[in-house]
């Protein structure tokens, strides 16, 4: 007797169908049909049971494709469609400081603990290449928005961004400020060449992402400023261009870190000087110069920066250099005057990991127990900003230079240690040592500054 009948027999006996196997396969022709109806039915219940077991796992795996996906992680946290053409991020900066001022009185600069950035960011993508972006920043002193805009990426080439961002002029503006090397940035982004604007621009990466260029139209800002007010300010808009090539982008030359450009806006400003020109500040945020309130922006307004930066290992160098020139009249006296800055840093990662523009990654993030202790970076600055003699010439009454403002030169020496504990922490300390000359015969240079910066960090 084979095995099925003897399986199928058990299985009769059990259930009360049959008594004996025997009498069931052999002599009785009723209970025989009985099995093969009972068999029929098993094995249409358990064809029911695979088909239903099937149709849960497509609609299992059908609901998985379009299941939103909850992102959290070093890169922010978020939400996106499964097919990824739609995504909310939520992402922050917070940077709490300490200034230390050596040798100084209260109009020098005073010691404070401030928090100097505090940026939540809400940003996302819709129908796969509409890009927004919204920061306010809520420190130092009343909040404001740094950015607010739309970003279309029609093509790698072709892309259009509209709002309020950063004009693409200064690299080292266009460093974001959770990666500086130094707590503050240089004159040359601080003082000469602008920060945000209203406006919109045309840009892209052409040959692979070795040539990327911009082309904006804005309202206008003033030198080392935003256009915090959102609004036009000068008759005429500021037109902006930038080119920056990286010839050897993705090779395995030495120079595949190498990258130079160059930038420059144009404008007609005609207007109270104050909308045209920022004042100008000290490493330590000390304002040193100051236009007198009747002088008037009054014509063109120029602005060029060539730049440069080169990365290689743990070693990185970026310096630049800008120029600037404003049509000012004061009375019946008019000039055109031409202010300078230039800067050159270099760092290096003393725990060997890759250098970069961007922030560093620690190959072991700081971990007692685990005996990780993070990045090391050591890094040096020199930065200074040579203002028009013309600035300074003539008696009280006539000088574009307000009456407190004597300084035409700053020369800034800066050294700094960054420890980065993870990816998203650092603890930056910069010490920066300044020293003036006047532009005006007969007054005392500005007393030395002497200012350590602290940093505690965390971007995510």
């Amino acid at each position: 007797m084979s095995f099925k009948k003897t399986l199928l027999g058990s299985l009769l006996i059990s259930g009360g169908i049959i008594t004996s196997p025997a009498t069931a396969f052999a002599n009785d022709s009723s209970e025989l049909e009985q099995l093969r109806a009972l068999v029929q039915e098993l094995d249409q219940k358990v064809r029911v049971l695979d088909r239903k077991s099937e149709i849960a796992s497509e609609e299992a795996a059908a609901a998985k494709k379009t299941a939103p996906v909850l992102v959290a992680g070093d890169k922010g946290f978020g939400l996106k469609s499964a097919d990824g053409n739609f995504e909310f991020k939520l992402r922050g900066l917070l940077q709490a400081d300490k200034r230390t001022f050596f040798d100084a009185d209260e109009s020098q600069g005073r010691d404070e603990y401030l928090l100097r950035r505090v940026r939540p960011t809400f940003e996302g993508t819709v129908f796969g290449k509409y890009d927004f972006r919204f920061t306010p920043d809520f420190a130092p002193g009343t909040p404001n928005i740094q950015d607010a805009y739309i970003n279309a990426r029609f093509l790698p080439w072709f892309k259009v961004q509209a709002g309020k961002f950063k004009v693409p002029v200064s690299l080292e503006r266009l460093q974001s400020g959770s990666d500086l090397r130094f707590v503050e940035r240089s004159y040359v982004a601080n003082s000469l060449l602008p920060n945000r604007d209203v406006g919109v621009q045309i840009h892209g990466d052409l040959l692979e992402g070795k040539v990327n260029y911009a082309v904006g139209v804005f309202d206008g800002t003033a030198d080392g400023g935003s256009n915090s007010s959102n609004t036009d300010n000068n008759i005429d808009k500021d037109y902006a261009a930038r080119i920056f090539v990286e010839p050897f982008k993705g090779s395995d030359s030495a120079l595949s870190g190498l990258g130079f450009g160059l930038a420059g806006t144009t404008a007609d400003w005609s207007g109270p000087i104050s909308e045209a020109n920022h004042n100008y500040r000290t490493p330590g945020q000390q304002t040193f110069f100051q236009y007198h309130s009747s002088v008037n922006a009054d014509g063109k307004q120029t602005r060029l920066s060539p730049q440069f930066y080169y990365y290689t290992g743990p070693f990185g160098v970026i310096g630049e250099y800008a120029r600037v020139k404003h049509d000012v009249s004061r009375g019946s006296r008019s000039e055109t005057l031409s202010h300078d800055a230039w800067q050159l840093a270099a760092s290096w990662v003393l725990t060997g990991e890759d250098n970069s523009f961007k922030s560093i990654t620690p190959k072991q993030a700081f971990d007692i127990d685990k005996g990780g202790w993070g990045a090391w970076e050591i890094a040096l600055r020199y930065s200074e900003i040579d203002l028009d003699d013309d600035t300074f010439e003539g008696a009280a009454g006539v000088r574009f230079a307000n009456a407190s403002s004597t300084t035409d030169k700053a020369q800034s020496w800066a050294g700094g240690v960054n420890w980065y504990l993870n990816k998203n922490v650092k603890l930056q300390t910069t010490y920066e040592h300044t020293n003036f000359s006047s532009g005006v015969a007969g007054a005392d240079d500005r007393e030395d500054e002497k200012v350590l910066f602290s940093r505690f960090q965390v971007a995510f």
